[in-house]
């Protein structure tokens, strides 16, 4: 099935959410040429600090649900609560506080 034959489904983001463990969970909802949305569930996992993301591609992140503390580089620590978003620019070193 080509992407443009994908049949419509109602899906929820907050359905089947997976109980604690040791690792964040990343699901895949939609990937195309150039985009990536996954939904990641944490439940209070932090990025060691020896070990920041720095990606390739541009990282949109949204909270839909509770709270989370992001360590920025040059910016430092900033907060997201439920509805905050924000970009994090390709190459910028990140990590989950």
């Amino acid at each position: 099935m080509s992407e443009d034959d994908q049949a419509v489904m109602v899906r929820n983001l907050l359905a089947d959410l997976p109980l604690a463990g040791a690792e964040e969970s990343f699901s895949p909802i939609l990937e195309r040429r150039g985009l990536r949305i996954e939904r990641i569930v944490s439940h209070g996992h932090a990025t060691p600090a020896d070990r920041p993301y720095q990606q390739a591609e541009d990282e949109w992140v949204m909270v839909v649900a509770g709270a989370a503390r992001l360590w920025l580089d040059g910016t430092g620590e900033v907060e997201l609560g439920r509805g905050d978003h924000l970009l994090i620019p390709s190459g910028l070193r990140h990590r989950v506080t």
